[in-house]
């Protein structure tokens, strides 16, 4: 499974990373559309961090033990086997943040206009995610990590 890490020595807290990822799922995948007209607004399954010299992206770390997943009330966090990815049926969140409360890393988001959880789902269908392709300092970075 791959995963995307974070080299806090270089990032600079640009945020392109969370712009990028705001795009990816936008509706338009328009950049200008997606932050001007757009309406609910997307928020980006990314973060950036920035305390003085020090800045780094936090996005779901899809765990190879997903408290999120186990603390979900109705199923709709799940991981699946095949890929490792942690992922969200939209359908089936209730909004009642239980993940966020169960998530060590504070990686998931509270969307509250389309209420559902937010989070990182390594942009499926794209070769690689949009935050690390798009990282100017290479920050970001997708690797390879042995299933546990």
């Amino acid at each position: 499974m791959k995963k995307v890490y974070v080299r806090e020595e270089v990032c600079i807290g640009c945020g392109l990373c969370q712009v990028y990822c705001h795009t990816e799922h936008s509706r338009s995948k328009d950049i200008i559309k997606a932050f001007k007209r757009e309406i609910p607004r997307l928020l980006p399954r990314i973060r950036v961090e920035r305390r003085g010299e020090v800045c780094f992206a936090v996005q779901c770390r899809h765990c190879a033990e997903p408290w999120c997943v186990y603390s979900c009330l109705t199923g709709a966090m799940r991981k699946d086997p095949a890929s490792g990815r942690v992922i969200v049926a939209a359908e089936s969140c209730i909004a009642c943040w239980t993940c966020l409360m169960a998530c060590p890393y504070g990686a998931l988001t509270r969307d509250t206009a389309n209420r559902i959880v937010a989070k990182c789902d390594l942009c499926p269908g794209q070769a690689m995610p949009v935050c690390v392709a798009n990282c100017p300092n290479e920050a970001l970075v997708l690797s390879e990590v042995e299933a546990k």
